[in-house]
């Protein structure tokens, strides 16, 4: 099998990449070693970047977002039983973010390439990446039983922390950059509407806690949890109780209880692999940085990746200038790194470490009172929040 752009795996990063070279007369071809219901059922983000929002309106992919999604003009910030509300369009000159859960835009990706797009296989393992540093990249794969490979000019590696395409760049051409946190987020679903019509981000002494949503009928909600905890150790009623401490203000405010559909514990953590290209081979999504989800950060930087991924490809074959390709890792980093740092920002604002001290806690309250009380402050959590630009 032969393509212009070889993609390992179907998440938001690799569908939308394969929309967007589409669209550009560009072929490719999607490999996803999952099949297509668990792609299309795999809970992850759910907030988008107005940038994003932006994205997938231009490649044609907005329409169901634009009728189902959640335009959110803020998100709430509490601490001390207190209320402020961080308002986005007032800071950003209109920007906003929208709730929409990845679930939803796989979907909407998924039936536009089977469409319209080039070949997208479920149930397809990509083996390895051969070749990188040549001019034909190879990626051996297994579909349906049967082992084949696909040549490429270029292969896209977006299949995540534990896919094989971080692995095919050497050693002594890698660089790590990580911080593992000593507590994790507990999360649930609840067939419940959601208690506020924006985010809460809530520090508490007891640690951290979020309402938020997928739906004007469903609410999501986590709760800071130990590092290593299980779903399984907390009843209904426990979490319930907990978020109802910690969300808890002095302005008579409700927490709205429902059935708990879900729970899963996610672990808090920051990776960058650079650089981000090697030879033929470019690295997007959580193939190449995670963030801690505090920030609402990690679909979104997947997204800038391929944009940019998309828009060098484009340069190279209108131009024959390698020039943009070449830029990709520094491109892309510049953005990633903010983006790591707004998200440690607003984890440590907001979580209780294990063994902080009282000094500590006042520091905590020191950076959401300038937050809450600096227009400048507060307008800087606001780009950051709706989104920093693509370059």
């Amino acid at each position: 099998m032969r393509t212009t752009v070889g993609i390992i795996g179907a998440g938001p990063a690799g569908l939308l990449l394969a929309r967007l070279l589409h669209r550009a007369g560009i072929d490719s071809v999607v490999l996803e070693s999952r099949d297509r219901a668990y792609v299309e059922r795999r809970q992850r983000a759910g907030i988008l970047e107005q940038g994003t929002v932006d994205v997938l309106r231009e490649a044609g992919a907005g329409a169901r977002m634009d009728r189902e999604g959640l335009r959110h003009d803020g998100i709430e910030l509490r601490f001390d039983r207190r209320r402020h509300r961080v308002d986005f369009p007032g800071l950003t000159g209109g920007r906003s973010v929208t709730v929409y859960a990845q679930t939803e835009v796989c979907k909407d990706l998924i039936a536009l390439q089977l469409a319209e797009g080039g070949p997208l296989l479920f149930e397809a393992e990509a083996l390895a990446v051969e070749g990188a540093d040549g001019d034909r990249p190879r990626v051996p794969f297994r579909h349906q039983g049967r082992e084949g490979v696909l040549e490429c000019d270029y292969v896209v590696g977006c299949d995540g922390f534990w896919g094989v395409a971080r692995k095919a760049f050497p050693d002594d051409a890698s660089q790590v950059f990580e911080r593992t946190y000593p507590y994790a987020w507990l999360g649930i679903l609840a067939d419940v509407a959601p208690s506020h019509d924006e985010l809460v981000y809530a520090r508490h002494d007891r640690g951290f806690a979020l309402l938020s949503m997928r739906s004007p009928s469903v609410s999501r909600l986590y709760l800071q949890v130990p590092a290593g905890t299980e779903a399984g150790e907390w009843s209904d009623e426990r979490i319930w109780a907990e978020l109802d401490r910690r969300l808890e203000t002095d302005d008579g405010w409700k927490l709205e209880r429902g059935p708990i559909t879900q729970k899963s514990v996610t672990p808090m953590r920051s990776f960058v692999h650079e650089p981000m290209r090697h030879g033929r081979l470019f690295l997007a999504g959580d193939a190449a940085h995670i963030v801690p989800p505090t920030g609402a950060k990690g679909l979104n930087l997947a997204v800038g990746d391929v944009v940019t991924f998309a828009r060098a490809l484009v340069h190279e074959r209108r131009t024959g200038s390698p020039e943009a390709l070449d830029a990709y890792s520094a491109t892309c980093l510049r953005r990633i790194w903010q983006a790591e740092r707004f998200s440690y920002d607003m984890t440590t604002m907001l979580h209780s470490a294990p063994g902080a001290t009282a000094f500590d806690a006042r520091l905590q309250r020191a950076r959401l009172e300038r937050v809450t009380s600096s227009r400048a402050a507060e307008t800087d959590l606001a780009e950051a929040y709706t989104g920093f630009p693509l370059e």
